[in-house]
Protein backbone atom coordinates (compact mmCIF):
# COMPACT_ATOMS: atom_id res chain seq x y z
CA UNK A 1 0.00 0.00 0.00
CA UNK A 2 0.97 3.33 -0.93
CA UNK A 3 2.20 5.70 2.27
CA UNK A 4 2.51 8.66 -0.61
CA UNK A 5 1.34 12.14 0.80
CA UNK A 6 -1.38 13.94 -1.07
CA UNK A 7 -0.06 16.33 -3.76
CA UNK A 8 -1.75 19.82 -4.76
CA UNK A 9 -4.76 18.14 -7.09
CA UNK A 10 -7.08 20.13 -9.47
CA UNK A 11 -10.45 17.48 -9.01
CA UNK A 12 -12.47 17.93 -12.02
CA UNK A 13 -16.04 16.54 -10.55
CA UNK A 14 -19.05 15.59 -13.48
CA UNK A 15 -22.38 15.23 -11.68
CA UNK A 16 -21.23 18.37 -9.29
CA UNK A 17 -25.03 19.45 -8.64
CA UNK A 18 -26.33 15.67 -7.88
CA UNK A 19 -27.35 14.09 -5.26
CA UNK A 20 -23.90 11.88 -3.99
CA UNK A 21 -21.75 15.12 -4.87
CA UNK A 22 -24.45 16.75 -2.23
CA UNK A 23 -24.39 14.06 0.64
CA UNK A 24 -21.17 12.69 0.58
CA UNK A 25 -18.26 14.55 -1.59
CA UNK A 26 -18.58 17.72 -0.69
CA UNK A 27 -18.45 16.87 3.34
CA UNK A 28 -15.46 14.47 2.44
CA UNK A 29 -13.32 16.65 0.93
CA UNK A 30 -14.05 18.82 3.60
CA UNK A 31 -12.67 16.45 6.11
CA UNK A 32 -9.63 16.15 3.78
CA UNK A 33 -9.38 20.06 4.04
CA UNK A 34 -9.41 20.39 7.75
CA UNK A 35 -6.78 17.25 7.96
CA UNK A 36 -4.56 18.43 5.46
CA UNK A 37 -2.27 20.98 4.39
CA UNK A 38 -2.35 19.96 0.85
CA UNK A 39 -4.14 22.68 -1.72
CA UNK A 40 -6.53 21.30 -4.16
CA UNK A 41 -9.47 23.13 -6.64
CA UNK A 42 -12.41 21.70 -7.42
CA UNK A 43 -13.93 22.33 -11.08
CA UNK A 44 -17.99 21.35 -10.09
CA UNK A 45 -19.28 20.50 -13.98
CA UNK A 46 -22.92 19.72 -14.41
CA UNK A 47 -25.54 21.50 -17.06
CA UNK A 48 -27.52 24.08 -14.70
CA UNK A 49 -26.33 27.33 -15.50
CA UNK A 50 -25.04 28.26 -12.39
CA UNK A 51 -21.72 30.56 -11.66
CA UNK A 52 -19.62 30.33 -9.32
CA UNK A 53 -21.24 31.43 -6.33
CA UNK A 54 -24.33 29.54 -6.50
CA UNK A 55 -22.48 26.74 -6.53
CA UNK A 56 -20.27 27.61 -3.54
CA UNK A 57 -23.64 28.34 -1.64
CA UNK A 58 -24.90 24.58 -2.96
CA UNK A 59 -21.78 22.75 -1.63
CA UNK A 60 -22.04 25.01 1.63
CA UNK A 61 -25.66 23.89 2.28
CA UNK A 62 -23.78 20.44 2.29
CA UNK A 63 -21.78 20.76 5.07
CA UNK A 64 -22.74 19.96 8.61
CA UNK A 65 -23.28 22.68 11.44
CA UNK A 66 -21.18 21.23 14.07
CA UNK A 67 -17.46 22.64 13.56
CA UNK A 68 -18.04 25.93 11.61
CA UNK A 69 -15.18 27.56 11.06
CA UNK A 70 -14.70 30.13 8.71
CA UNK A 71 -15.38 28.16 5.02
CA UNK A 72 -14.11 30.81 3.20
CA UNK A 73 -11.17 29.43 2.39
CA UNK A 74 -12.27 26.44 1.69
CA UNK A 75 -15.65 27.28 -0.79
CA UNK A 76 -13.17 29.69 -2.73
CA UNK A 77 -11.46 26.73 -4.08
CA UNK A 78 -14.69 25.66 -5.79
CA UNK A 79 -15.40 26.71 -9.84
CA UNK A 80 -18.45 26.02 -11.01
CA UNK A 81 -18.40 25.26 -15.22
CA UNK A 82 -21.89 24.48 -16.86
CA UNK A 83 -21.17 21.71 -19.23
CA UNK A 84 -23.03 19.25 -21.54
CA UNK A 85 -21.26 16.21 -21.33
CA UNK A 86 -22.32 15.29 -25.11
CA UNK A 87 -20.75 18.31 -26.40
CA UNK A 88 -17.43 18.08 -27.45
CA UNK A 89 -16.62 21.89 -28.13
CA UNK A 90 -17.76 22.58 -24.83
CA UNK A 91 -14.71 21.08 -23.03
CA UNK A 92 -12.20 23.44 -24.47
CA UNK A 93 -13.52 26.32 -21.82
CA UNK A 94 -12.92 24.15 -19.21
CA UNK A 95 -9.31 23.14 -20.04
CA UNK A 96 -8.77 26.72 -19.98
CA UNK A 97 -9.99 27.35 -16.76
CA UNK A 98 -8.45 23.90 -15.44
CA UNK A 99 -5.01 25.11 -16.54
CA UNK A 100 -5.61 29.00 -15.24
CA UNK A 101 -6.62 26.63 -11.55
CA UNK A 102 -2.85 25.07 -12.43
CA UNK A 103 -1.08 28.58 -12.39
CA UNK A 104 -3.22 29.86 -9.62
CA UNK A 105 -2.72 27.20 -6.88
CA UNK A 106 0.38 25.79 -8.21
CA UNK A 107 -1.28 22.51 -8.88
CA UNK A 108 1.58 20.93 -11.34
CA UNK A 109 -0.77 19.41 -13.96
CA UNK A 110 -2.13 16.97 -11.67
CA UNK A 111 -5.61 15.91 -12.54
CA UNK A 112 -8.21 13.91 -10.54
CA UNK A 113 -11.23 13.19 -13.17
CA UNK A 114 -14.62 12.12 -10.94
CA UNK A 115 -17.17 10.59 -12.98
CA UNK A 116 -20.69 10.82 -10.58
CA UNK A 117 -22.77 10.61 -13.33
CA UNK A 118 -25.13 8.17 -15.24
CA UNK A 119 -22.95 4.97 -16.02
CA UNK A 120 -24.26 5.81 -19.49
CA UNK A 121 -22.05 8.92 -19.69
CA UNK A 122 -18.53 7.39 -18.66
CA UNK A 123 -17.26 6.92 -22.07
CA UNK A 124 -18.83 10.00 -23.64
CA UNK A 125 -17.21 12.01 -20.97
CA UNK A 126 -13.53 10.11 -20.84
CA UNK A 127 -12.88 10.26 -24.63
CA UNK A 128 -13.97 14.07 -24.55
CA UNK A 129 -11.77 14.36 -22.21
CA UNK A 130 -9.36 13.17 -24.14
CA UNK A 131 -9.93 14.96 -27.04
CA UNK A 132 -9.95 18.68 -25.43
CA UNK A 133 -6.65 17.65 -24.27
CA UNK A 134 -7.70 17.82 -20.67
CA UNK A 135 -5.58 14.80 -20.19
CA UNK A 136 -2.76 15.70 -21.60
CA UNK A 137 -0.95 16.98 -18.64
CA UNK A 138 2.62 17.56 -16.92
CA UNK A 139 1.26 15.66 -13.51
CA UNK A 140 -0.70 12.59 -12.98
CA UNK A 141 -4.13 11.93 -14.85
CA UNK A 142 -6.84 9.67 -12.63
CA UNK A 143 -9.93 8.47 -12.98
CA UNK A 144 -13.23 7.93 -10.00
CA UNK A 145 -16.07 6.02 -11.56
CA UNK A 146 -19.21 4.67 -9.76
CA UNK A 147 -20.93 1.81 -9.73
CA UNK A 148 -22.15 0.06 -12.56
CA UNK A 149 -19.47 -0.76 -14.17
CA UNK A 150 -21.80 -1.54 -17.23
CA UNK A 151 -25.17 -3.43 -17.23
CA UNK A 152 -23.49 -6.93 -18.00
CA UNK A 153 -20.02 -8.27 -18.94
CA UNK A 154 -19.92 -7.50 -22.36
CA UNK A 155 -21.22 -3.89 -21.58
CA UNK A 156 -18.94 -3.92 -19.04
CA UNK A 157 -15.86 -5.24 -21.12
CA UNK A 158 -16.73 -2.39 -23.98
CA UNK A 159 -16.31 0.32 -21.49
CA UNK A 160 -13.52 -0.97 -19.54
CA UNK A 161 -12.05 -0.63 -23.80
CA UNK A 162 -12.99 2.81 -24.07
CA UNK A 163 -11.49 3.84 -20.50
CA UNK A 164 -8.32 2.25 -21.44
CA UNK A 165 -7.71 3.74 -24.58
CA UNK A 166 -7.60 6.94 -22.35
CA UNK A 167 -6.26 5.97 -19.32
CA UNK A 168 -4.02 3.29 -17.65
CA UNK A 169 -5.29 0.68 -15.34
CA UNK A 170 -3.42 2.08 -12.80
CA UNK A 171 -4.52 4.89 -13.30
CA UNK A 172 -8.72 3.95 -12.76
CA UNK A 173 -10.18 4.29 -9.62
CA UNK A 174 -13.35 2.11 -9.57
CA UNK A 175 -15.25 2.77 -6.58
CA UNK A 176 -17.22 0.61 -4.40
CA UNK A 177 -17.94 2.81 -1.21
CA UNK A 178 -17.82 -0.48 1.20
CA UNK A 179 -14.23 -0.93 0.66
CA UNK A 180 -13.90 2.54 2.23
CA UNK A 181 -15.79 1.18 5.17
CA UNK A 182 -13.34 0.62 8.72
CA UNK A 183 -15.27 -2.78 9.34
CA UNK A 184 -14.63 -4.01 5.73
CA UNK A 185 -11.26 -2.65 5.66
CA UNK A 186 -10.63 -4.74 9.29
CA UNK A 187 -11.56 -7.97 8.08
CA UNK A 188 -8.07 -8.52 6.57
CA UNK A 189 -6.55 -7.22 10.10
CA UNK A 190 -9.01 -9.54 12.41
CA UNK A 191 -7.72 -12.83 10.58
CA UNK A 192 -4.35 -12.10 9.31
CA UNK A 193 -3.08 -10.49 13.05
CA UNK A 194 -4.89 -12.90 15.08
CA UNK A 195 -3.69 -16.57 14.87
CA UNK A 196 -6.36 -17.67 17.23
CA UNK A 197 -8.26 -16.97 13.88
CA UNK A 198 -6.15 -17.48 10.93
CA UNK A 199 -5.04 -20.87 12.43
CA UNK A 200 -8.95 -22.12 12.46
CA UNK A 201 -10.21 -20.08 9.29
CA UNK A 202 -10.90 -22.64 6.89
CA UNK A 203 -13.25 -25.63 6.36
CA UNK A 204 -11.71 -28.07 8.99
CA UNK A 205 -13.39 -25.58 11.65
CA UNK A 206 -15.74 -23.41 10.21
CA UNK A 207 -19.46 -25.02 8.87
CA UNK A 208 -20.96 -21.73 7.49
CA UNK A 209 -20.63 -18.30 6.74
CA UNK A 210 -23.01 -15.71 6.35
CA UNK A 211 -23.08 -12.29 4.80
CA UNK A 212 -26.02 -10.17 5.12
CA UNK A 213 -26.77 -6.35 3.80
CA UNK A 214 -30.09 -5.33 4.79
CA UNK A 215 -32.00 -2.50 4.14
CA UNK A 216 -35.04 -0.78 5.71
CA UNK A 217 -35.59 1.79 2.39
CA UNK A 218 -37.75 1.12 -0.20
CA UNK A 219 -36.35 2.37 -3.64
CA UNK A 220 -37.33 5.40 -3.50
CA UNK A 221 -36.50 8.52 -5.91
CA UNK A 222 -34.48 5.44 -7.71
CA UNK A 223 -37.53 3.47 -8.75
CA UNK A 224 -36.74 4.35 -12.74
CA UNK A 225 -32.93 3.14 -12.21
CA UNK A 226 -33.80 0.43 -9.69
CA UNK A 227 -36.52 -1.35 -12.00
CA UNK A 228 -33.72 -1.68 -14.65
CA UNK A 229 -30.92 -2.92 -12.27
CA UNK A 230 -32.40 -5.13 -9.34
CA UNK A 231 -30.78 -5.99 -5.95
CA UNK A 232 -28.77 -8.79 -8.18
CA UNK A 233 -26.96 -6.14 -10.04
CA UNK A 234 -27.13 -3.24 -7.73
CA UNK A 235 -25.83 -5.16 -4.59
CA UNK A 236 -24.46 -8.58 -5.46
CA UNK A 237 -22.33 -7.64 -8.05
CA UNK A 238 -20.20 -5.67 -6.17
CA UNK A 239 -20.77 -4.93 -2.33
CA UNK A 240 -21.09 -8.78 -1.35
CA UNK A 241 -18.95 -10.60 -3.48
CA UNK A 242 -16.45 -7.81 -2.29
CA UNK A 243 -17.19 -8.65 1.06
CA UNK A 244 -17.17 -12.50 0.09
CA UNK A 245 -13.33 -12.31 -1.01
CA UNK A 246 -11.96 -10.49 1.65
CA UNK A 247 -13.57 -12.81 3.73
CA UNK A 248 -12.51 -16.05 1.77
CA UNK A 249 -9.19 -14.67 0.87
CA UNK A 250 -5.48 -16.08 1.25
CA UNK A 251 -2.87 -14.18 2.95
CA UNK A 252 -1.24 -11.57 0.76
CA UNK A 253 2.63 -12.51 0.25
CA UNK A 254 3.12 -8.24 1.30
CA UNK A 255 0.73 -5.31 1.79
CA UNK A 256 0.88 -4.15 -1.62
CA UNK A 257 -2.47 -3.34 -3.87
CA UNK A 258 -1.50 -5.23 -6.28
CA UNK A 259 -0.85 -8.57 -4.02
CA UNK A 260 -4.11 -8.00 -1.95
CA UNK A 261 -6.02 -7.53 -5.32
CA UNK A 262 -4.34 -10.64 -6.56
CA UNK A 263 -5.50 -12.56 -4.20
CA UNK A 264 -8.89 -11.40 -3.83
CA UNK A 265 -9.32 -12.54 -7.74
CA UNK A 266 -8.03 -16.18 -6.81
CA UNK A 267 -11.44 -16.41 -4.45
CA UNK A 268 -13.74 -14.86 -7.23
CA UNK A 269 -11.80 -17.78 -9.51
CA UNK A 270 -12.92 -20.01 -7.65
CA UNK A 271 -15.99 -19.34 -6.55
CA UNK A 272 -18.14 -22.12 -8.15
CA UNK A 273 -20.31 -20.82 -11.49
CA UNK A 274 -23.60 -21.24 -11.32
CA UNK A 275 -25.87 -23.72 -13.80
CA UNK A 276 -29.68 -23.64 -14.44
CA UNK A 277 -30.12 -26.13 -12.18
CA UNK A 278 -28.11 -24.64 -9.12
CA UNK A 279 -29.94 -21.52 -10.03
CA UNK A 280 -33.03 -23.37 -9.16
CA UNK A 281 -31.61 -24.82 -6.30
CA UNK A 282 -29.59 -22.40 -4.79
CA UNK A 283 -30.83 -18.40 -5.58
CA UNK A 284 -33.95 -17.15 -3.96
CA UNK A 285 -35.15 -14.06 -6.33
CA UNK A 286 -37.79 -12.06 -3.80
CA UNK A 287 -39.80 -8.78 -4.50
CA UNK A 288 -41.37 -6.64 -0.97
CA UNK A 289 -45.03 -6.24 -1.27
CA UNK A 290 -46.99 -3.94 1.47
CA UNK A 291 -46.65 -4.31 5.00
CA UNK A 292 -45.57 -2.57 8.26
CA UNK A 293 -41.87 -1.76 9.70
CA UNK A 294 -41.04 -1.85 13.23
CA UNK A 295 -41.43 1.61 13.30
CA UNK A 296 -45.31 0.94 12.80
CA UNK A 297 -45.13 2.77 9.66
CA UNK A 298 -47.29 0.75 6.95
CA UNK A 299 -45.61 1.25 3.61
CA UNK A 300 -46.65 0.09 -0.46
CA UNK A 301 -45.74 -2.84 -2.29
CA UNK A 302 -42.47 -2.66 -4.41
CA UNK A 303 -45.36 -2.86 -7.33
CA UNK A 304 -46.99 -0.03 -5.72
CA UNK A 305 -43.50 2.33 -6.08
CA UNK A 306 -44.12 5.48 -7.97
CA UNK A 307 -42.18 4.53 -11.87
CA UNK A 308 -42.34 0.96 -11.06
CA UNK A 309 -44.69 -1.52 -13.65
CA UNK A 310 -47.19 -2.81 -11.83
CA UNK A 311 -46.28 -6.80 -13.48
CA UNK A 312 -42.63 -5.68 -12.36
CA UNK A 313 -40.63 -8.80 -12.03
CA UNK A 314 -37.29 -7.04 -10.83
CA UNK A 315 -35.95 -8.52 -7.08
CA UNK A 316 -35.72 -6.44 -4.22
CA UNK A 317 -34.46 -9.42 -2.62
CA UNK A 318 -31.65 -12.12 -3.14
CA UNK A 319 -30.18 -14.65 -1.54
CA UNK A 320 -27.30 -17.41 -2.78
CA UNK A 321 -25.69 -20.13 -1.26
CA UNK A 322 -21.75 -20.00 -3.14
CA UNK A 323 -19.04 -22.50 -2.66
CA UNK A 324 -15.89 -21.23 -3.41
CA UNK A 325 -13.53 -24.72 -4.74
CA UNK A 326 -10.41 -24.42 -3.33
CA UNK A 327 -8.27 -25.98 -0.63
CA UNK A 328 -9.21 -23.79 2.11
CA UNK A 329 -13.17 -23.70 1.84
CA UNK A 330 -13.98 -26.88 -0.19
CA UNK A 331 -17.68 -27.49 1.32
CA UNK A 332 -18.59 -24.33 3.10
CA UNK A 333 -21.25 -23.19 2.34
CA UNK A 334 -20.61 -19.08 2.08
CA UNK A 335 -25.07 -18.19 2.36
CA UNK A 336 -25.26 -14.18 1.12
CA UNK A 337 -28.59 -11.93 1.43
CA UNK A 338 -29.46 -8.20 0.58
CA UNK A 339 -33.15 -6.86 0.55
CA UNK A 340 -34.47 -3.87 0.41
CA UNK A 341 -37.72 -3.17 3.24
CA UNK A 342 -36.56 -5.42 5.69
CA UNK A 343 -36.66 -5.44 9.58
CA UNK A 344 -33.59 -4.22 9.82
CA UNK A 345 -30.85 -1.81 8.79
CA UNK A 346 -27.61 -3.95 8.85
CA UNK A 347 -24.23 -5.27 6.79
CA UNK A 348 -22.61 -8.02 9.25
CA UNK A 349 -20.63 -10.95 8.57
CA UNK A 350 -21.20 -14.41 10.61
CA UNK A 351 -18.68 -17.35 11.06
CA UNK A 352 -20.26 -20.02 12.52
CA UNK A 353 -17.59 -22.55 13.76
CA UNK A 354 -18.74 -26.28 13.69
CA UNK A 355 -19.72 -27.93 16.53
CA UNK A 356 -17.24 -29.92 18.78
CA UNK A 357 -18.29 -33.95 18.28
CA UNK A 358 -19.62 -35.82 21.24
CA UNK A 359 -20.01 -32.65 23.87
CA UNK A 360 -21.09 -33.30 27.08
CA UNK A 361 -21.96 -30.15 28.41
CA UNK A 362 -25.33 -29.76 26.58
CA UNK A 363 -28.37 -29.40 28.58
CA UNK A 364 -32.39 -28.94 28.65
CA UNK A 365 -32.42 -25.63 29.91
CA UNK A 366 -30.00 -23.76 27.75
CA UNK A 367 -29.50 -25.64 23.98
CA UNK A 368 -25.76 -25.21 23.40
CA UNK A 369 -25.12 -22.70 20.50
CA UNK A 370 -22.28 -22.89 18.39
CA UNK A 371 -19.42 -20.71 18.48
CA UNK A 372 -19.98 -17.23 16.33
CA UNK A 373 -17.72 -14.86 15.59
CA UNK A 374 -19.67 -11.26 13.91
CA UNK A 375 -18.30 -8.69 12.15
CA UNK A 376 -20.68 -5.62 12.66
CA UNK A 377 -20.29 -3.44 9.27
CA UNK A 378 -22.69 -1.05 10.22
CA UNK A 379 -24.75 0.64 11.38
CA UNK A 380 -22.60 -0.80 14.61
CA UNK A 381 -19.23 -1.02 13.47
CA UNK A 382 -17.31 -3.75 15.67
CA UNK A 383 -17.06 -7.28 16.30
CA UNK A 384 -19.06 -9.80 18.52
CA UNK A 385 -17.68 -13.09 19.74
CA UNK A 386 -20.35 -15.59 21.28
CA UNK A 387 -19.34 -18.48 23.42
CA UNK A 388 -20.53 -21.00 25.51
CA UNK A 389 -19.64 -20.74 29.47
CA UNK A 390 -21.04 -22.79 32.69
CA UNK A 391 -24.12 -21.10 33.93
CA UNK A 392 -24.64 -20.23 37.86
CA UNK A 393 -26.52 -23.12 38.83
CA UNK A 394 -25.56 -26.26 40.62
CA UNK A 395 -25.77 -28.58 37.48
CA UNK A 396 -23.41 -28.63 34.54
CA UNK A 397 -25.08 -26.28 32.44
CA UNK A 398 -24.01 -24.05 29.74
CA UNK A 399 -25.05 -21.30 28.52
CA UNK A 400 -23.77 -18.67 25.76
CA UNK A 401 -22.03 -15.62 26.68
CA UNK A 402 -20.76 -13.01 24.33
CA UNK A 403 -17.74 -10.78 24.22
CA UNK A 404 -17.96 -7.55 21.99
CA UNK A 405 -16.11 -4.66 20.96
CA UNK A 406 -17.31 -1.63 19.35
CA UNK A 407 -15.56 0.95 17.46
CA UNK A 408 -17.99 3.56 16.78
CA UNK A 409 -20.07 3.42 20.26
CA UNK A 410 -18.48 6.24 22.32
CA UNK A 411 -19.28 10.03 22.17
CA UNK A 412 -15.51 10.49 20.49
CA UNK A 413 -15.94 11.51 16.78
CA UNK A 414 -15.31 8.05 14.81
CA UNK A 415 -13.02 7.67 11.59
CA UNK A 416 -13.16 8.59 8.28
CA UNK A 417 -16.13 8.69 6.80
CA UNK A 418 -15.98 5.67 3.72
CA UNK A 419 -15.66 8.84 0.84
CA UNK A 420 -13.21 10.51 3.15
CA UNK A 421 -11.31 7.41 3.22
CA UNK A 422 -11.60 6.87 -0.29
CA UNK A 423 -11.00 9.69 -1.80
CA UNK A 424 -8.58 10.62 0.46
CA UNK A 425 -6.81 7.30 -0.99
CA UNK A 426 -7.30 8.73 -5.15
CA UNK A 427 -5.35 11.59 -3.78
CA UNK A 428 -2.09 9.45 -2.77
CA UNK A 429 -2.52 7.66 -5.52
CA UNK A 430 -3.37 4.41 -3.50
CA UNK A 431 -5.77 2.01 -5.30
CA UNK A 432 -5.65 -0.90 -2.54
CA UNK A 433 -9.19 -0.11 -1.95
CA UNK A 434 -10.79 0.66 -5.57
CA UNK A 435 -11.71 -2.36 -7.77
CA UNK A 436 -9.38 -3.95 -10.51
CA UNK A 437 -10.60 -5.02 -13.90
CA UNK A 438 -10.46 -8.91 -13.78
CA UNK A 439 -12.22 -8.44 -10.19
CA UNK A 440 -15.17 -6.65 -11.97
CA UNK A 441 -15.16 -9.02 -15.20
CA UNK A 442 -15.61 -12.06 -12.65
CA UNK A 443 -17.94 -10.73 -11.17
CA UNK A 444 -20.19 -10.19 -13.71
CA UNK A 445 -18.77 -13.78 -15.23
CA UNK A 446 -20.97 -15.26 -11.82
CA UNK A 447 -23.58 -12.87 -11.70
CA UNK A 448 -24.44 -13.87 -15.26
CA UNK A 449 -24.88 -17.02 -14.87
CA UNK A 450 -27.44 -16.22 -12.34
CA UNK A 451 -29.22 -13.89 -14.70
CA UNK A 452 -28.82 -16.43 -17.47
CA UNK A 453 -30.67 -19.02 -15.65
CA UNK A 454 -33.29 -16.43 -14.47
CA UNK A 455 -34.27 -15.78 -17.70
CA UNK A 456 -33.74 -19.21 -19.19
CA UNK A 457 -36.91 -20.84 -16.56
CA UNK A 458 -38.48 -17.52 -16.69
CA UNK A 459 -37.73 -17.43 -12.63
CA UNK A 460 -40.73 -15.94 -10.93
CA UNK A 461 -40.14 -13.32 -8.41
CA UNK A 462 -41.14 -14.69 -4.42
CA UNK A 463 -42.61 -11.97 -2.32
CA UNK A 464 -42.39 -11.33 1.45
CA UNK A 465 -44.12 -8.60 3.61
CA UNK A 466 -41.78 -4.70 4.14
CA UNK A 467 -41.06 -5.14 7.51
CA UNK A 468 -39.95 -8.77 7.04
CA UNK A 469 -36.39 -10.57 6.35
CA UNK A 470 -37.24 -12.00 2.91
CA UNK A 471 -39.25 -14.91 1.36
CA UNK A 472 -39.62 -18.19 3.21
CA UNK A 473 -37.61 -19.73 0.57
CA UNK A 474 -34.11 -17.57 1.78
CA UNK A 475 -35.11 -19.90 4.85
CA UNK A 476 -35.54 -23.03 3.29
CA UNK A 477 -32.02 -22.41 1.84
CA UNK A 478 -30.24 -22.79 5.13
CA UNK A 479 -32.92 -25.14 6.33
CA UNK A 480 -32.13 -27.57 3.91
CA UNK A 481 -28.67 -28.06 5.20
CA UNK A 482 -29.50 -27.84 8.55
CA UNK A 483 -28.12 -24.01 9.68
CA UNK A 484 -30.40 -20.49 9.81
CA UNK A 485 -29.89 -17.46 10.00
CA UNK A 486 -28.26 -15.46 12.50
CA UNK A 487 -30.56 -13.16 14.02
CA UNK A 488 -28.88 -9.41 12.93
CA UNK A 489 -27.78 -8.09 16.55
CA UNK A 490 -26.61 -4.64 17.56
CA UNK A 491 -23.46 -4.42 19.86
CA UNK A 492 -24.74 -3.39 23.83
CA UNK A 493 -23.63 -0.05 23.92
CA UNK A 494 -23.64 0.00 28.14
Amino acid sequence: MHNETQQPTAILLFGATGDLAHRKLYPALYEIYKKTETPFAVIGIARRPWDHDRFREYVHSSLTENGKADRNEFLNRFYYYSLDVNNNEAYRGLKDLAERLDREYGLGGNRLFYLALAPEFFGTVTLNLKASGLTETAGFKRLIIEKPFGRDLKSAEALNTTIQSVFGEKEIYRIDHYLGKEMVQNIQVIRFANPIFESIWNNRYISNVQITVSETLGVGERAGYYDRTGALLDMVQNHLLQMTALTAMEPPSRLETEDIRDEKVKVLRSIRPVTVESARRDVVKGQYTKGVLPSGESVPGYREEENVPEDSETETFVAAKLFIDNFRWAGVPFYIRTGKRMAVKSTQIVIQFKDVPLNPYTSTFFAQEPNLLVIHVQPDEGLSLKLNAKAFTHKWDSKPITLEYCNNCSDVLGGPDAYERLLGDSLRGDSTNFTRWDEVALSWQFVEGITTAWKETNTPVRFYPAGSMGPAESDALLARDGFHWWPLTRINKN
